[in-house]
């Protein structure tokens, strides 16, 4: 299994990144996904997750609904997020692997920064 993430970039606050992830080694369709970020010092965390099986369910971590947009391709095995109106505590490295219910994958990939700043 293996998650390439990239579009990471240093932005202004309020500006836009669109993140990419590419999923391969296994059936991913039938999974949730989702995009986690960390800080230094700090576990990954959740920010938003969509639901497999064709659904497009999406959920998203109370600090960045309204400004960012999970997506995903079946057919390409590819995972999206649109991250809109950005702010300086959105600043972290972010990687995609499953999501609830599932456990994420212990493989990681390396992961894409994304840093806001003026």
């Amino acid at each position: 299994v293996q998650f390439v993430e990239s579009g990471g970039a240093l932005v202004q606050p309020g500006g836009s990144l669109r993140l990419s992830c590419a999923a391969s080694g296994t059936a991913f369709s039938a999974f949730s996904m989702g995009w986690y970020r960390q800080t230094p010092g700090n576990q990954r965390d959740l920010v938003a997750s969509i639901d497999g099986g064709g659904s497009t369910h999406t959920n998203y971590a109370d600090s960045v609904k309204g400004r960012f947009t999970i997506s995903r391709e079946y057919t390409e095995n590819m995972v999206y997020l649109q991250m809109n109106r950005l702010k300086p505590e959105d600043t972290g490295v972010y990687f995609c692997n499953t999501a609830p219910p599932y456990t994420p994958y212990n493989s990681w990939g390396q992961g894409t920064q994304v840093s806001v700043s003026s």
